[in-house]
């Protein structure tokens, strides 16, 4: 695949996991990568740290994507120091503990809607505004991190989770249509059971072991085999892919 000359990508919640998979894997390819956290830096710097010892460009970059205000000082510092963007990866997001719909707080609610919806609308605003021809930008790609559970309901565990899932795949087919005229691609994933540290937020570290038996493919995925389609979607291999929601789910 050709290296990705002068493009910079923003990986959200790059510090661990499939977005820190991503931020390597991109940045293999000649991606100059701004990693973004919420709290954990140590986590952030690692994967920039791995990223420049390989010869990479990269830098970590602090803000919670369900404030807007911390978000616009993001994209300013990337402005500042990378460039104009012209790759996004939506893919901060939250679970919560297993709990039915009728256990659910409001607070909870809110937390996930603010993070994994409201977070990746804020940025693919930004994003827009710096790709889009209509603003002078030159396009560019943006995919978002859905999930399966945006079609399977998650019940008695996340529904929450998985009906924000299922926002983001709406925003995705919306976005790619508003923004196909104006150089812009965008395109989901949606993993399955993926062997992360996401699990055991949600109090359910053996979730994989214990579901995999679900999986046609009768194991978990891994964050690099999600890496692999989000980077594929972002690239030229990619020219005429928009409006996608690509399941990586080994089947399920």
């Amino acid at each position: 695949m050709d290296k990705a000359v002068g493009r910079v990508l923003l990986v959200t919640g790059g510090g661990r996991g499939i977005g820190a998979a991503t931020a390597r894997l991109a940045a293999s390819q000649g991606w100059a990568v701004a990693v973004n956290y919420t709290a954990n830096s140590l986590a952030a710097d690692e994967v920039v740290r791995s990223i420049r010892e390989l010869g990479g460009t990269a830098m970590s970059v602090q803000a919670d994507v369900a404030d807007e205000a911390q978000v616009l000082a993001m994209f300013a510092r990337i402005d500042a120091k990378l460039g104009r963007l012209t790759g996004l990866v939506n893919n901060a997001g939250v679970v919560d503990v297993s709990a039915r719909v009728d256990e659910m707080s409001l607070a909870r609610l809110k937390r996930m809607f603010d993070i994994n919806v409201i977070g990746s609308m804020l940025c693919a605003r930004e994003a827009v505004r710096r790709m889009s021809t209509k603003h002078g930008g030159e396009g560019g790609a943006i995919v978002n991190v859905s999930s399966a559970a945006s079609r399977l309901g998650s019940p008695g565990q996340y529904v929450d989770y998985a009906a924000a899932k299922g926002a983001i795949d709406a925003f995705t087919i919306g976005l790619a249509k508003e923004v196909g005229g104006e150089g812009i691609r965008v395109n989901a994933v949606r993993p399955g059971l993926i062997e992360t540290d996401i699990h055991a937020s949600g109090g359910l570290p053996n979730r994989v072991r214990d579901l995999q038996h679900l999986v046609p493919m009768q194991r978990g995925g891994t964050a690099d085999e999600v890496a692999q389609a989000i980077v594929w979607l972002l690239s030229d291999a990619a020219s005429y892919t928009t409006m996608s929601l690509i399941d990586v789910s080994g089947g399920r």
